[in-house]
Order: structure tokens, then sequence, then C-alpha cells
């Protein structure tokens, strides 16, 4: 049984981002060589550096305007690619690097506010996902994100 599923950035999104180079915060979207590993926010997929074209832009997972509505710098390839398809668990690349991926899970409830955080550090992301939603009835969805540079990796939503 499905216990989660993983909502990259979408297709229909990011078309509107590049057909008008310009974020939801009125920022101009730019081209950079990626310098790290990313992942893009719509394939979830590492970029490979030094080759891969990004484009970098601002970026806020939230529809609610609170305290906790943060927005960041997240990066999709330049190129058209598929939206992530296994959604049904945490992507294998960005799971496998612990390194390059230091992960955190934050969870917020109904009303958009974070009541739950934690460092996936050497735990299963799947089998934590899953844990979570089944022990916090609370959290009603969660932001993966990176340890590291704090920004906003992916939503995951209870199935």
């Amino acid at each position: 049984m499905k216990k989660f599923k993983i909502v990259p950035l979408s297709a229909a999104f990011v078309s509107q981002i590049r057909e008008t180079n310009i974020d939801n915060f009125g920022n101009k979207v730019y081209e950079q060589l990626a310098t790290g590993k990313g992942p893009c926010r719509i394939s979830l997929k590492p970029f490979n550096v030094g080759q891969d074209i990004r484009l970098v832009f601002a970026y806020s997972p939230f529809s609610e305007n609170n305290a906790f509505n943060q927005s960041g710098p997240i990066f999709i390839h330049k190129n058209e690619v598929q939206e992530y398809s296994d959604i049904y668990n945490f992507p294998k690349e960005i799971k496998a690097d612990k390194e390059n991926f230091p992960l955190s899970l934050i969870g917020y409830n109904k009303e958009q506010k974070m009541i739950f955080t934690k460092l996936v550090g050497d735990h299963d992301i799947d089998l934590l996902i899953a844990e979570i939603f089944e022990t916090k009835s609370d959290v009603e969805y969660l932001h993966a994100r990176n340890s590291e540079a704090c920004c906003f990796i992916c939503k995951i939503e209870r199935v």
C-alpha cells in the first residue's frame, strides 16, 4: 500500500517560467552552468556538474502567505525534461547520494504551519516518510530540503 507520493514541479508551471523568463516574484530567470548537483526540481535528477545548463529562479512551495512561507532559489534544466514519474518512491539518485544531498524533512499542518522537522541522516528516507505519516496525524504534507543549503527539493503528500 502506498503511503505517500512525491510532487515535483509540474511541466505546466515551469513552462510559464520558461516562456516569460520571469519567476513568480518578478525576478529575471538566469542561466548557469551547473556548479552543484541540484537536483532539477522537475525530473528530480542530479545535474552533471560542469556540463548541464540550469535555470535559476526564486520559488516558494507554499500557497498561504504566512510566517512559514519560505522562498528561495531553485534550479531546473534549461531544456525540457520529463517530470519525475516514480512518485511513490523517493528519487533513488538523491536518496543514494547522502554526501551531495543531506536531507531534512519538514512537516506542515493544514494551516501551513511548520510542526515537525527531522534530519534524514542514515535513515532510509522512504521508510522514514511512511513512519512520519503513520505516527504524526497532524502532518498534512512534508517538504524535502537540502539540510546544508536549506533549499526546497520537493513536496511529499499523503496518499
